[in-house]
């Protein structure tokens, strides 16, 4: 047979080695930790499925090798029947011809064999038998499936197979940092949010969990995902927080995840800590807003459980009130939340989350009526430039940030003098304004740009707008 692509490879299963290994010991290495750990994973994943149909697999070097329960495997995971066989395969040929059968069959289903023929697998070739599980596993469990949450069905055709189940992953846990296959799974953390993350409740002691007791860490997580999500223990807890544990078994496990659901009465304790909420923006910092400009801030929740967000801003005269904090329905369970402060002092901003105070709540923040200064005021982009079509909407950027308090206005004159005949609309962008306007003849027109009722520096601005 044809030498196969390297181990880590996306589609293919190839050469039995690791990477940062000298090659003397990758070639000793035919007892190598990884691959003991690999073949259990793959025989506890074919049995999985095989006890739908009352089978098992005790070596996957020699019970595969008549080709009934590789059939059966098959069957079950493509969910269609398998042609005409030999229900009694007493004789090598007859062994032959059904192990054809069934890879016969997967090239139908386009799946790529790479260098597995039916001779390998009835003769026991154990590299091969295991590059052909893994090519079932990559195709029934994780290209082929459709998997909720998945945000664009194109990313599912662009993204190979393992970018796709870690896109799902990071997608899911998004408080961690999970990038690969191999080390972020060491030490249990990143199983246990995950599982927790799939049920809210169900994990919730994760993030207090101590890295060092890697085996019990995972141990927990991987009993709840068993018995309350479906998820099999394809793998041990000591095999995946082996520092010598291959992607690929690692990935065979947590195949499982996204099609997995919680069963009835399971034990959900959410654990509410409103201390893991954050607050962050110009709103919340001690100093930079100024009397009549927008002071927005975002609160962060995700890691403290299932809650309400209250916010009250105490103004310096000592008067409280209720601020309106919209959810933005993210991953991050973020609300935006904006006041205006109309006197100068020290205003106090109150966060509670399920009825307690956040991180850092209450903030102080200190508000500024330093007066209005039109000459630190810029204007900059594309609508002050030669360049701009009639009909086509254009737009520039206003930046106050030093200015002091006040607000920007834009008043665009037409080729005939007329003021009103281009209506700009102005955003506020934290301390900035994005000015947009389509203008609807061609000619100069001028662009009045004022800050606290004065022109800023360099205005009026001449744009001539073309047809």
């Amino acid at each position: 047979p044809g030498t196969m692509e390297n181990h880590s490879s996306d589609v293919v299963y190839g050469e039995f080695y690791d990477e940062d290994m000298p090659a003397t010991e990758r070639e000793l290495a035919e007892d190598a930790p990884w691959k003991q750990i690999q073949k259990n994973t793959f025989t506890r994943w074919c049995n999985e499925h095989l006890k739908i149909i009352n089978k098992r697999l005790g070596s996957l070097e020699t019970d595969l090798s008549d080709g009934l329960r590789l059939i059966g495997l098959i069957e079950i995971l493509s969910q269609k029947k398998m042609g005409k066989h030999n229900k009694r395969p007493n004789f090598r040929q007859m062994k032959l011809e059904n192990v054809s059968v069934a890879l016969k069959f997967l090239e139908t289903e386009r799946i790529k064999l790479v260098s597995i023929d039916s001779k390998a697998i009835v003769d026991g070739n154990l590299k091969l038998i295991l590059g052909l599980i893994w090519t079932l596993i990559l195709h029934y469990s994780i290209s082929m499936p459709m998997w909720d949450e998945e945000e664009e069905p194109e990313e599912k055709s662009q993204a190979t197979p393992k970018q796709r189940l870690l896109g799902w992953i990071q997608n899911k846990v998004p408080q961690m940092p999970i990038t690969n296959f191999k080390g972020n799974w060491q030490d249990g953390t990143a199983l246990g949010a995950l599982v927790d993350n799939c049920a809210p409740g169900l994990c919730p002691d994760w993030e207090d969990w101590d890295p060092n007791n890697k085996i019990d860490n995972t141990a927990e997580a991987m009993k709840l995902a068993d018995e309350w999500l479906g998820v099999p223990q394809v793998i041990t807890p000591e095999e995946i927080t082996n520092p010598n544990v291959d992607e690929l078994s690692v990935m065979t496990y947590l195949s499982q995840f996204p099609k997995s659901t919680l069963k009835p009465g399971a034990p959900l304790r959410p654990k509410t800590n409103s201390k893991k909420a954050r607050a962050y923006g110009k709103g919340v910092e001690p100093k930079g807003c100024k009397v009549g400009a927008p002071a927005p801030f975002t609160v962060e929740t995700i890691a403290a459980g299932n809650g309400d967000v209250l916010v009250y801003l105490t103004n310096p005269e000592g008067h409280k009130e209720e601020l309106k904090a919209t959810p933005n329905n993210d991953k991050l369970k973020t609300f935006n939340v904006t006041y205006y402060p109309d006197m100068p002092g020290e205003y106090e901003v109150t966060i509670l989350f399920a009825g307690a105070a956040i991180h850092k709540s209450p903030f102080k923040v200190q508000v500024d009526d330093s007066p209005a200064d039109p000459s630190k005021v810029t204007a900059k982009g594309p609508g002050l430039m030669p360049g701009n079509i009639v009909n086509h909407p254009t737009h520039f950027d206003v930046f106050t940030a030093e200015a002091g308090a006040g607000d920007v206005d834009v008043v665009i004159e037409d080729p005939t003098g007329c003021k009103n005949s281009v209506r700009p609309q102005i955003e506020r962008q934290g301390e900035n304004c994005r000015v947009n306007y389509t203008p609807t003849t061609n000619g100069t027109h001028i662009v009045h740009v004022l800050f606290a009722g004065m022109p800023i520096i360099k205005s009026p601005y001449e744009v001539p707008i073309s047809l």
